[in-house]
């Protein structure tokens, strides 16, 4: 068959192929599309914007001679065991239930064997995870499925989550072919039925009772851990404030490029601002506060290269969390299960359909035969290899820079290439002085 657009034939900009096939799905479904992943539109990325590396102006540094550091400290504003890393890239939060046990654990080995962070997500903490976890950051999420004390306890540090960047204002959702046994037991639900979890905690309200609830986490931990508060970009400036104001250690801003586990398309591709737009703001909040640098910012939604964690930084962030990259980097979408993906209707590279547990790579499954699949030592081996890299790549572009730590690159080594990015990032356009909104 010859192509349509030979034959002189038009498509719409408007109804284009992948919305006249939603459109035929909802009538004949009758049932709006849940899926995986993150937002696929394309919005104004990290790519968007370039290092102006050191020449006649500025002093590069040597990679081979000189140092360029990468450890930072996380919550140190009222926490007395504040989190000491060794790089600023750590795991974001992903459920047992969501992934594999084996996913979790190979999670916890590769951020362990690099010295960073990884975290829970709902459904509580597997032995597992805490085991093969160095240092483990435990979630408390609005439906408090499998919340338990001595896990809270046991953990590193907490995370408050009060949205996510793929659905902010929208609960979480685990289908029932993913509710073994072992993940209904801790959850407290029954096996093989759909969970949705709530889109609020339903002990508070407001800034007011977080604060309050951040106050019993601190007495049940003995004000050793760090307390994060963690957002779903949206009001970003206002919600940093508030965060602060209740009392946080530690910042978390996920972009709408951050991924989930299951939720509704919908929300995925039309709730939330870009990580890139979020960043400034978080920061603006925390300069006004007097406290950026001081209450720590993670940000979080699209980081895929050392390029992006460098250029989050820049921009303020004080580390990053990668989630949907290290599910690629445990072998998601890797072209090796081919075959498997076409069976399930699916493509490797595209595959996003995490909710219904057929993971052919074992890591977004609870099927016992396709979890063993995934080894958690080699994961965690590859998990390790590509959190160097990018380690090793953010301290290549800071040397470029001039700077001696990651954490010294600043908005003045960025330019944008468009004008959209220059005024979400509040950086000049490239050959320019000029940052869209502030004039000339």
């Amino acid at each position: 068959m010859t192509n349509p657009a030979e034959r002189g034939l038009r498509e719409s900009a408007t109804f284009d192929r992948a919305s006249i096939a939603a459109i035929q799905h909802a009538a004949r479904t009758g049932v709006y599309d849940i899926r995986g992943w993150g937002a696929k539109r394309a919005v104004p990325h990290f790519d968007d914007l370039l290092f102006l590396g050191a020449s006649m102006s500025r002093y590069p540094l040597e990679g081979y001679r000189e140092r360029c550091d990468t450890d930072v400290v996380l919550g140190d504003r009222h926490a007395t065991r504040p989190l000491h890393l060794d790089i600023p890239v750590t795991i974001a939060g992903m459920s047992f239930g969501a992934l594999s046990a084996q996913a979790k654990e190979a999670l916890g080995r590769g951020a362990s064997e690099v010295g960073t962070s990884t975290t829970t997500g709902d459904g509580g903490m597997t032995d597992e995870e805490r085991g093969e976890s160095k240092t483990l950051v435990y979630q408390l999420l609005p439906s408090r499925y499998g919340m338990n004390p001595d896990h809270l306890r046991a953990a590193d540090a907490i995370e408050v989550v009060l949205g996510q960047g793929a659905k902010p204002g929208g609960g979480g959702m685990l289908l029932g072919q993913k509710i073994s046994d072992r993940v209904a037991e801790m959850r407290t639900l029954p096996a093989g039925i759909d969970q949705r979890s709530a889109c609020r905690h339903p002990d508070w309200t407001g800034p007011d009772d977080l604060a309050i609830k951040i106050g019993e986490l601190r007495e049940v931990t003995d004000w050793e851990k760090p307390v994060y508060v963690k957002v779903g970009a949206t009001r970003t400036y206002y919600d940093v404030k508030l965060a602060v104001a209740a009392g946080a250690d530690v910042v978390v801003v996920d972009g709408m490029q951050g991924g989930t586990a299951a939720t509704q398309e919908v929300f995925i591709e039309h709730v939330g601002i870009p990580t890139l737009a979020a960043i400034p703001q978080a920061v603006q909040a925390l300069q006004e506060l007097g406290l950026h640098r001081k209450v720590q910012l993670i940000v979080s939604g699209g980081i895929r290269t050392g390029a992006d964690v460098a250029k989050a930084m820049a921009l303020g962030a004080d580390a990053v969390a990668i989630g949907t990259a290290a599910l690629i980097a445990l072998g998601d979408n890797d072209p090796r299960h081919a075959a498997e993906y076409e069976a399930i209707g699916s493509a490797a590279g595209f595959y996003d359909d995490y909710q219904d547990g057929k993971d052919p790579a074992g890591i977004t499954t609870q099927d016992p035969e396709l979890a063993a699949r995934l080894d958690p030592v080699e994961g965690g081996r590859r998990v390790a290899n590509y959190l160097r890299v990018l380690t090793m790549e953010a301290q290549t572009l800071a040397r470029a820079c001039g700077k001696a730590h990651v954490l010294h690159l600043e908005p003045e080594d960025l330019v944008a290439l468009t004008i959209e990015a220059a005024a979400m990032a509040r950086v000049p356009l490239a050959g320019t002085n000029w940052i869209p909104g502030r004039g000339f």
